[in-house]
């Protein structure tokens, strides 16, 4: 069947191997789907022999879908060619232009025609018809002894495809979706956080005569005020008047790149902001929080020592580790005696975890610490307002010269209510 819009001739080579590619690509997805979010192999009931066994039958229905999807690349190739020889009939059927736009070969051994032959044997001759009065036309491609060339003559037009290639940037928004948004009104939010819970509970005996006996253990509470300022992130770019009238597409790619260059900055402070004045106080300086050292342990390890501290002392879960791709590359790589990758087989698709806590590799984090902590229900991030752009020629002498000023701002604040509740891996 001919598609015109795909350019593809579809025939049944082609449907057949699309059809087998997608039986092997179903059933891998079905191996691990048996083996669950942990890649436990004993959980593989498909596939039989130990855990060595089954990752080198997967290692073969990897291999197996590679070598399918390069058929099915072949025949799409064959595919697309026979579309474009039949929109060559169908062009030459409607009379708009057969192949070749009517240009006649050059004869054998290179040597071009001369301007006699050429016509001699040109569509326009030969499809001329005595006392007609008209004939077809046809293209003379012969050489002139003065050339027109583009060194010299007129150079040629070149247009740009539309495609802005920017530079690769660390995304923004990664680890702000981590972090439950509210808004507020204030220029702080204050909260109170219980300092001392002293449990005196105890077992206690009937009060007697001589009142010895029977006294009530006394426990203690106490509250203290909290508050964290809303701070602002900004920034400005200048642009001339010219670049916005010139050029209809510089207005949007401006204005949307000063935000992008806002949530980039947000991302870093959530986690590593010191908290002075201006800067937002990220997780890695909360006063208060666990602190695992790597020391001689492995990168799993003093992740789990971690986890097993927020577990112990803030009586929280951890919903996220944030690490940087750098450190991550050497626990994803982590591999057995025999050579089996520990953190599963590369072909291994979905979203990485480490003992069960869901695994965000980002440049945002200190590059020789790891950050974990519960997020979902001990963090937030408050916003006063969000972000801003606006445009104006006011500033310095931008009136007068003909340029704008493009801001962008936004403002907000960070929580971590609980400081137990989160913990950092040092010396990564």
């Amino acid at each position: 069947m001919y598609n015109d819009s795909d350019r593809i001739i579809e025939f049944p080579a082609l449907k057949q191997a699309q059809e087998a590619l997608d039986e092997k690509r179903k059933g891998l997805a079905a191996v691990f789907a048996e083996a669950g979010p942990e890649y436990d192999m004993s959980k593989v009931k498909s596939l039989s022999g130990d855990s060595t066994a089954k990752v080198e039958e997967i290692r073969k229905m990897n291999e197996e879908i590679v070598e399918r999807k390069k058929k099915v690349d072949e025949l799409l190739i064959v595919g697309r060619a026979a579309a474009a020889s039949k929109q060559d009939e169908e062009a030459a059927e409607r009379g708009d232009g057969a192949k070749g736009g009517g240009r006649e070969p050059e004869h054998k051994g290179g040597r071009r025609p001369g301007l006699g032959e050429s016509f001699a044997e040109s569509q326009a001759f030969k499809g001329y018809k005595p006392g007609s009065g008209v004939g077809p036309s046809a293209h003379l491609d012969i050489s002139l002894k003065t050339l027109m060339e583009t060194p010299v003559g007129w150079d040629s037009e070149d247009v740009r495809t539309g495609r802005l290639e920017l530079m690769p940037m660390r995304p923004s928004v990664h680890v702000a979706s981590y972090f439950p948004s509210t808004t507020t009104g204030m220029s702080a939010v204050v909260y109170m956080e219980e300092t001392t819970y002293t449990n005196a509970s105890a077992e206690t005996f009937e009060a007697n005569q001589a009142d010895s006996q029977g006294a009530y253990p006394e426990s203690a509470l106490a509250l203290t005020e909290r508050q964290e300022p809303v701070r602002k992130i900004a920034t400005f770019l200048p642009v001339t008047d010219e670049q916005f009238e010139d050029e209809p597409r510089a207005k949007g790619y401006v204005e949307n790149r000063l935000p992008f260059m806002i949530q980039q900055r947000l991302d870093s402070q959530l986690l590593v902001g010191n908290g002075t004045a201006p800067n937002l106080r990220g997780t890695e300086n909360v006063v208060g929080i666990n602190t695992q050292a790597l020391g001689v342990d492995s990168i799993p390890d003093a992740i789990y020592k971690a986890a097993r501290k927020i577990r112990d002392t803030g009586f929280a879960e951890p919903s996220v580790c944030f690490i940087a791709p750098s450190k991550w590359e050497g626990v994803r790589l982590l591999k057995t005696a025999d050579g089996q990758y520990i953190w599963g087989h590369p072909s291994m698709v979905g979203p990485f975890t480490i003992w069960g806590i869901p695994v965000v590799e980002t440049t945002a984090v200190t590059a020789t610490k790891a950050v974990l902590g519960d997020y979902t229900n001990f963090a937030e991030l408050a916003m006063r307002r969000g972000i801003d752009v606006q445009v104006s020629n006011s500033h310095s002498d931008y009136f007068v010269k003909g340029k704008l000023a493009i801001r962008a701002d936004m403002r907000c604040a960070a929580l971590h209510y609980r400081p137990l509740a989160f913990a950092t891996v040092t010396g990564l």
